[in-house]
């Protein structure tokens, strides 16, 4: 065992999304993992992100300049909303960011190892030795099928000892087939913020069903939400609320209650408590949503669309219901509607979600033990 094993690791920690504070739901759960790794005693982060609060152990280390772009591209939606709807710019952020990316690195070549969140924010790290660890969500999944993106990235992770995490089961077998041979692939799940597992639901005393959607409003997120809705929901017997940013053209139903983006905090106190339940009919690659595992944490059955993302956190007629039809949602959202049933699922999202994922600081300490591992 290396001296590192037993001391104080410094570690470099880089994200294109951070949010500003605690109420603004872009990049949280990047602020909730660099929170919980400052918290330990044994790490010395740095951070490379957007300007937004930070816990008082976390070193920023972007530029002023590099500082004021990163903002800019959380005004604009972030790297991956610009590359698919930029116009000229999904071309020339691209090589922005690379750039300022090359630029810190440099600047920080002393640290023990690289916590880099997103495939693409590897390719300007340079050829040290550092040991790497790589952050992969679902959007990476769509990087790639670029041409060439598998061999540039094989091409860094031999240069560095290389773990590989993916934030959902099902991207393990893909990632091992695309790197296996240069890099270990861990599956290793985010943490959720413990307010949610304290949250009391009072949603009995409802005065009708109150269903809540939380989701950025693109074609492929909303999938078939409106359409399997529309039966159920017109009438005003129940409610749909939904929640989050406008990022195409999206036309909202009038007879969905659309409130725009919601801090966790607003969700929490005046939503979630009282829902009977998320639902998600995204048709999106996703990785594993944040705010699902937080509505179990609360609590709260899901009805979600059948996603690898989603066949891994929801149980049939367990925590909630893989629906494949609008006949199957509606039969599963009446069956949610009855209170005996609704917290009988409720109550076992929350036992799975506190057992298979804990808290930010039960996921800091899975980090910590791969960094460990790779600085040998």
């Amino acid at each position: 065992m290396t001296m590192l094993q037993n001391s104080k690791l410094s570690a470099l920690m880089v994200s294109t999304s951070y949010p500003a504070d605690l109420k603004d739901w872009r990049g949280l759960f990047i602020r909730h993992l660099g929170d919980a790794l400052a918290r330990r005693g044994d790490l010395a982060v740095r951070l490379w992100a957007p300007p937004g609060q930070t816990h008082p152990n976390i070193e920023p280390v972007a530029s002023a300049r590099e500082s004021a772009w990163l903002s800019k591209l959380m005004q604009q939606g972030g790297i991956a909303h610009l590359l698919r709807n930029g116009g000229i710019s999904r071309f020339a952020s691209p090589m922005w960011l690379l750039n300022f990316l090359r630029q810190a690195y440099c600047r920080n070549q002393d640290v023990d190892l690289y916590h880099i969140n997103w495939l693409q924010n590897v390719l300007p790290l340079p050829n040290n030795g550092k040991p790497l660890l790589v952050t992969v969500l679902g959007t990476d999944m769509q990087l790639l099928k670029l041409p060439m993106m598998k061999s540039l990235l094989r091409h860094k992770f031999s240069q560095h000892p290389t773990a590989i995490c993916p934030n959902a089961e099902w991207m393990v077998t893909p990632l091992q087939e695309a790197f296996g041979s240069v890099a270990e692939i861990q599956f290793v799940p985010f943490g959720i913020d413990s307010a949610w597992f304290e949250l009391e639901r009072q949603f009995q005393s409802a005065t009708h069903p109150l269903w809540v959607v939380v989701t950025r409003l693109t074609k492929a997120k909303v999938g078939p939400l409106f359409e399997w809705c529309e039966p159920l929901f017109r009438d005003q017997a129940r409610e749909l609320n939904l929640f989050g940013p406008m990022q195409e053209q999206i036309t909202v139903p009038d007879w969905v209650h659309y409130h725009g983006p919601a801090s966790p905090e607003q969700l929490g106190r005046d939503w979630f408590n009282r829902a009977q339940g998320l639902i998600t009919l995204s048709k999106h690659a996703e990785g594993r949503p944040q705010v699902m595992l937080e509505a179990m944490a609360a609590g709260l059955p899901i009805l979600a669309s059948r996603l690898p993302a989603h066949e891994n956190i929801v149980f049939n007629g367990k925590t909630g219901w893989i629906c494949d039809t609008a006949q199957d949602f509606a039969s599963n959202l009446l069956e949610l509607e009855s209170s005996e049933q609704n917290i009988l699922y409720g109550q076992a999202a929350r036992r799975w979600a506190h057992e298979a994922i804990g808290t930010w600081d039960d996921c800091a300490a899975r980090y910590n033990t791969i960094y460990r591992k790779i600085s040998k």
